[in-house]
């Protein structure tokens, strides 16, 4: 059997693109992508206003922005106490569980409303995650890859924005331990299983 002719090949090799641009041309039209969703982390109302006993019109306790007394232009915030045993104003009674900590470690010595890193680089208090992340590096990777932290929206972010938790959502960064607590029962099943059914002997 001889070898196939350069002019068999050449007709060969042409069928194939012709074969190749016909797929093009069936191929279903697809839609662009739709613009992506974006993962926002939720900022808590603790991160930049302090929870005092008056309540409001509605019942909730009322807020007070911690820029109203720290960092006014004109006037100088309270001076940093070393230990939150001695805060003055409305963190009187302030209890620091959170390792042989001063207060100086996370705050700014002369701006209380804000925090300091370890290497110096003064943040604001919406950026404590980056606080957190310097001594909770096991906590912060979890927390990246999403196994650590609560979320809500959407996981497919084609569909929606996702919701991300702030560490502070679930953790009092003054004392970060879960204190004990009692779980809730769990859920009722709204089909439980018919009970068995007992023969009769004649």
């Amino acid at each position: 059997m001889g070898h196939p002719s350069h002019t068999s090949l050449t007709i060969t090799a042409a069928f194939c693109l012709v074969l190749m641009g016909c797929g093009d041309v069936e191929r279903p039209y697809e839609p662009p992508p739709e613009q992506p969703g974006e993962v926002i982390i939720h900022e808590p109302a603790s991160l930049t206003s302090l929870r005092t006993e008056v309540t409001g019109p509605d019942g909730a306790p009322i807020r007070v922005r911690c820029d109203s007394c720290h960092g006014l232009e004109g006037i100088e915030g309270v001076a940093l106490p070393e230990q939150a045993a001695d805060a003055a104003g409305p963190h009187v009674g302030l209890e620091v569980r959170h390792g042989d900590i001063e207060c100086a470690s996370c705050h700014a010595p002369d701006e209380p409303h804000r925090l300091r890193l370890a290497a110096g680089h003064v943040l604001p208090m919406r950026e404590a995650m980056r606080l957190c992340a310097q001594c909770h590096g096991p906590q912060h990777r979890d927390y990246r890859r999403g196994s650590h932290g609560g979320m809500s929206g959407y996981w497919d972010l084609s569909r929606g924005d996702r919701i991300r938790n702030h560490c502070v959502d679930c953790h009092d960064p003054h004392a970060p331990a879960f204190p004990q607590f009692r779980p809730l029962p769990g859920p009722r099943d709204r089909f439980p299983p018919a009970p068995p059914q007992e023969h009769l002997h004649d």
